[in-house]
């Protein structure tokens, strides 16, 4: 397949393949390969060949470098459970145990995380008393954001997750005087539940009209900036910043 980048720049430049080549010090073969059939060259003669063009190598070279990244995001996946109830109780407990910084949930309603953590509202207050920052985001039982969760989902019905909203704030009503804890009710559509502790981050993503709890979960610990973890933290950062403080009213 023809690199016809790599093609209209030479000639945009006024470079020919065999002034590319005595460039970067290859047989002029090589670079005619590079055009013609699309080969690729080593990262740092492709590095080359960008600078001698005045253009960014991935301009060139799409796929240079892919390989790499792929690497990194993988990297940042420690487990993938089939669905979140394969997530150990005990994975829940030892990320929370172990906390120095932050905790952080986004969510529907969550239910499930006061069900595995029977002590939650102690746990969560313990943490805030050795100085992590503790931020709850559970959605608005009267938004149209969780009157819409109800339509697609076929055991839900109407009210059916406003409820569980109301019966998960019933556990965290005494933490709303606790220093360092933070509730926040969103309008926003989750498309997956997130439940970070500092560098470590369960991912529950949300399928079309199934239960959160039948759903993937993934396990990802932070890597390089920029990656998959930083994507799922800087949108709950997006939805807390829109949510409505709460301060144990009934809603």
């Amino acid at each position: 397949m023809q690199n016809g980048q790599l093609k209209a720049t030479m000639i945009e430049r006024g470079v020919t393949a065999q002034a590319l080549a005595e460039k970067v010090g290859v047989d002029q073969k090589t670079v005619q390969r590079w055009v013609s059939l699309g080969r690729v060259p080593y990262p740092r003669i492709a590095d080359e060949v960008a600078t001698m063009l005045e253009v960014d190598v991935k301009q060139l070279w799409p796929t240079l470098g892919r390989g790499k990244a792929a690497k990194a995001a993988l990297g940042e996946v420690v487990e993938v459970y089939p669905h979140r109830g394969s997530v150990p109780h005990e994975l829940w407990a030892r990320l929370l145990s172990g906390a120095d910084e932050s905790v952080d949930l986004w969510a529907w309603a969550a239910t499930f995380f006061h069900q595995v953590q029977p002590r939650i509202g102690r746990q969560l207050a313990a943490a805030a008393g050795r100085g992590v920052r503790v931020r709850l985001c559970l959605g608005q039982p009267a938004g149209t954001a969780v009157a819409g969760r109800e339509l697609e989902e076929p055991l839900l019905g109407p009210g059916v997750l406003a409820g569980k909203i109301r019966t998960s704030l019933k556990y965290y009503r005494d933490l709303v005087d606790v220093d360092g804890v933070e509730v926040r009710l969103h309008n926003a559509v989750v498309y997956a539940s997130l439940f970070r502790y500092d560098d470590e981050l369960i991912v529950n993503p949300h399928v079309f009209g199934e239960p959160a709890s039948s759903n993937p979960a993934l396990h990802l610990r932070r890597g390089e900036d920029g990656g998959i973890f930083d994507a799922y933290t800087s949108s709950f950062e997006t939805v807390w910043t829109t949510a409505a403080s709460w301060h144990g009213e009934e809603v």
